[in-house]
């Protein structure tokens, strides 16, 4: 058993936490991780209100008896939902972990949550942000590196330097993200200062996740190459699943006057849940790390956990053991 200090603060038994992904993050693949010994996550803007947010919660509850927790990511936009119901149906549901994302109008949702004891993971891109978010009391920074899915920032920084970078300077525990899916990753976190890693593509491609299976096995027929950086021009770079579709939204940015508008109907939320509802991969983009390049099946989530803290803990107890020091 690998205990650090992100398992005491989750009371969790491994140290796994699941990315908080849209579309992808409710009870079924939640409570499959938490049953599993790892924190599962919620995702609380892929429920249609904060109504619904409850309801998906007492629905995680049906299912499993674990610690689980919700993540809530804040970018304020023209057409924004109301973070605060969301945050508030948070609370109602006597949730005591959240995961938060998004620009720093976060803080008032933080301030929400402090007052009720809930305890915050927020998810930072850069040493600074992560060191501001300490500052601002967060309990635990969940680290992401260039190779993640979603948003990795402009900064371009790997987790290979971006995670010790870090944890030389940041008190509170972090959870390693991007690029980790099997049980050298978390052994290599731990090695860099992480307490623990979290997964969301990893996740993606298991037996649980509600994703149709073309979508599933996309992550499988792509590797490490396969992924396309849009809105980059943009400065909002995101990372996602190399597809003709993709392909397409970069090719249509390089332009050089190139606007947001140009790609919006290749890109919409309400076309993304269409693929992953219809496995048409021609309907919309799809979330995808450089991990891709290390998912080669499609386990149930808690032989994935299994196998990954096994190689953890053979790695630890047996090749790293058996070096010599001089």
């Amino acid at each position: 058993m690998i205990k650090t200090r992100l398992t005491e603060l989750l009371g969790v038994e491994r140290p796994i936490v699941q990315g908080g992904m849209q579309g992808v993050g409710v009870a079924e693949l939640a409570s499959a991780v938490s049953n599993a010994g790892g924190f599962g996550i919620l995702t609380a803007l892929t429920q249609p209100s904060p109504q619904a947010l409850a309801a998906e919660i007492a629905r995680c509850r049906t299912m499993t008896d674990k610690p689980f927790g919700v993540n809530i990511t804040v970018f304020p936009t023209t057409r924004s939902p109301d973070y605060k119901a969301y945050a508030q149906a948070i609370i109602d549901s006597g949730i005591a972990i959240v995961e938060t994302a998004g620009t720093p109008a976060v803080a008032e949702i933080w301030e929400m949550f402090r007052a009720h004891g809930i305890r915050i993971i927020h998810k930072c891109t850069s040493v600074r942000h992560a060191l501001s978010a300490e500052r601002k009391g967060v309990d635990a920074v969940s680290i992401d590196g260039f190779e993640c899915a979603g948003h990795p920032g402009e900064d371009d920084i790997p987790g290979l330097i971006l995670i010790p970078a870090a944890a030389d300077q940041v008190k509170v525990p972090l959870v390693a993200s991007g690029g980790f899916g099997d049980g050298r990753g978390l052994v290599a976190a731990l090695a860099l200062g992480a307490e623990g890693i979290n997964m969301g593509t990893r996740f993606c491609a298991t037996v649980e996740a509600p994703i149709h299976p073309n979508v599933k096995q996309a992550y499988l027929d792509n590797d490490e190459r396969g992924t396309n950086l849009i809105f980059r021009k943009l400065r909002n770079t995101a990372r996602v699943g190399k597809s003709a579709v993709s392909d397409e939204v970069v090719r249509r940015l390089a332009e050089p006057d190139a606007t947001f508008e140009v790609v919006a109907d290749l890109v919409s939320g309400a076309k993304g849940r269409e693929l992953l509802e219809s496995g048409d991969l021609s309907r919309g983009i799809f979330w995808a790390g450089m991990v891709q390049g290390l998912i080669h099946d499609i386990p149930t989530v808690k032989e994935l956990m299994d196998r990954i803290i096994a190689d953890a803990e053979a790695i630890i107890g047996g090749r790293l053991a058996g070096y010599q020091v001089a």
